[in-house]
This record gives structure tokens, C-alpha cells and sequence, in this order.
């Protein structure tokens, strides 16, 4: 099955038609969604989507934009929200210094704060870095992080491999497709094929042949094939190996996905 490491179905772009928007990523091939929240208030509206479609899973943080909510209310708050079994990773966290330059210790220290209560619960991290490749990198050394996600990968090679190195997940998103790419290619080729993911982010970023329209998870798909030409493979073979990652890092082994109920199969990991 395709993944989409990460988008956002909470967001309003896709009230209108969530359930069609679902209804494509089936149809496509996609069985795994990863929607992380952005806000503390945002978090329990995307776990309720996880109720409702049995093909997605939750990630719930609070996005570097909002860092100045990060309080021990908060941390408090997502310690409760990562509870709910649907809950596979801290996330969309991390450091943002394109539009938040002058807000930079304050999203260091939300930074810090999340990435700890992950490791605390044994969750990934779901990691956003904007312009903040240093300091992104540092933090999550500093701080022990195990399992990350770094998405919508915006490095370069040496950093790619780098962070592959300590077993961090590489996502790559539509902009791997952009005539703009540049380095983004050679990162598609570099990235160990076991520290590798796609997505969309979606509702942005919409892959070539795709551009200005509302992205969506059923998108991944072009995303993917894109990424399988840059590294030599059949897109199957891609499929396959994006998957095993995916499970492996989000902790979802067993084939049935939360129901309406919130029933779960037994063998379930989370």
C-alpha cells in the first residue's frame, strides 16, 4: 500500500469534501494517512478523524507557529491526547525561521519540551524545520531523540545522509517534483532506502502534474513515483519499502485500523 507519512485532514480546505477526499486516496492505493495537528486545540478534532476513517492515524503537537501556547498545560494536555490509541507520534513540532526569526527561543524551548515528552511516552517526533537545519539537528542530538520524522525534507545531501545515519526517517514531499528541486534530487537518491518516507502535506504542496491545485493524500502517489525514477527502482519496490518504514516507525503493524467504535484488533502494537 502507499503511505502518506503526513498532511493535515483537519484543516478547512477539506470540509467540503473529506469524505471523497478519503474515498480517492482509497481508490489510489493509499492505506495509511499520518494527520498531525498543529495546535493543542487542533489535536482532538484530528483523533476524532481517526474514528471516522479507519485508514488514518494521529500525530498531535503544537506546530512552531503557535510555540508561544507550549506551557506545562500544554505538555500536560498531549501527554493525555498521545494516550488515545490512534496516537502514533509528537508531531507537527520543531522550529520555523522563515516567518519566526524573532521568535526563537521561544520555539527552542517548545522544541525541547515536546521532543522530551516524546521520548518520555517512546513516540517519534514529527519534526518541522524551516530555515533551522542547525538548530533542528542539534536540539534533537541533544536531546536523545530516537525516532524521527523529519518532514517535508528541506536539507541537503550531507545533512540527509547524516540524519539517516542516526536513524531518523528522511519525508519527502511534492517539492522533490518542483522544476526548482535542485538538491532535493539528490537527496531522493541518496537517502537509505530503510530511512526513507513520502507525503503530501496536504492541503499544500501538490506535486507535478498537480500544481495549484488543493493537494491530497491520494496525491502521494505522484510524489512517489517521482522519488522511484530518481533513485533507479520500480515504483512498487519504492511502495514497498515506504511502507516497512512507515510501520516501523509509527508503530503500525497490524492490518485493521481503528473502527467508528474505536475498536482495535488485539495484536494491535498502539
Amino acid at each position: 500500500m502507499w503511505v502518506d507519512a503526513h498532511c493535515h485532514l483537519d484543516m478547512a480546505a477539506f470540509d467540503p469534501d473529506r469524505d471523497d477526499v478519503m474515498a480517492r486516496a482509497a481508490a489510489a492505493g493509499v492505506g495509511l494517512v499520518v494527520s498531525a495537528a498543529t495546535s493543542v486545540a487542533a489535536a482532538a478534532g484530528v483523533i476524532a478523524l481517526t474514528r471516522r476513517y479507519p485508514a488514518v492515524r494521529a500525530a498531535v503537537g503544537v506546530h512552531p507557529e503557535h510555540a508561544g501556547e507550549v506551557d506545562e498545560a500544554a505538555i500536560d494536555a498531549l501527554q493525555r491526547l498521545a494516550r488515545e490509541p490512534s496516537v502514533v507520534a509528537i508531531g507537527e513540532i520543531g522550529l520555523d525561521y522563515a516567518h519566526g526569526a524573532d521568535t526563537r527561543a521561544v520555539q527552542m524551548e517548545a522544541f525541547r519540551a515536546q521532543v522530551r515528552l516524546a521520548r518520555r511516552l517512546r513516540l517519534p517526533v514529527v519534526v518541522h524545520d524551516r530555515e533551522a537545519h542547525d538548530d533542528i539537528e542539534g536540539i534533537l542530538r541533544e536531546e536523545s531523540a530516537r525516532d524521527v520524522v523529519l518532514h517535508c525534507f528541506s536539507g541537503g545531501p550531507e545533512m540527509a545522509v547524516r540524519c539517516a545515519g542516526a536513524g531518523w526517517m528522511i519525508s519527502l514531499a511534492g517539492p522533490v517534483t518542483f522544476r526548482n528541486a535542485g538538491s532535493l534530487l539528490d537527496v531522493a537518491r541518496a537517502v537509505p532506502g530503510d530511512r526513507l518516507l513520502v507525503e503530501t502535506d496536504a492541503p499544500y504542496l501538490s506535486p507535478v502534474p498537480l500544481r495549484g491545485r488543493r493537494c491530497e493524500p491520494a496525491f502521494v502517489v505522484h510524489t512517489a513515483r517521482a522519488v522511484a525514477a530518481l533513485r533507479g527502482v520500480e515504483p512498487a519496490l519504492l511502495e514497498a519499502a515506504v511502507e516497512r518504514n512507515a510501520r516501523r516507525v509509527f508503530g503500525v503493524f497490524e492490518e485493521g485500523f481503528p473502527t467508528e467504535s474505536g475498536e482495535r484488533s488485539p495484536e494491535a502494537k498502539r
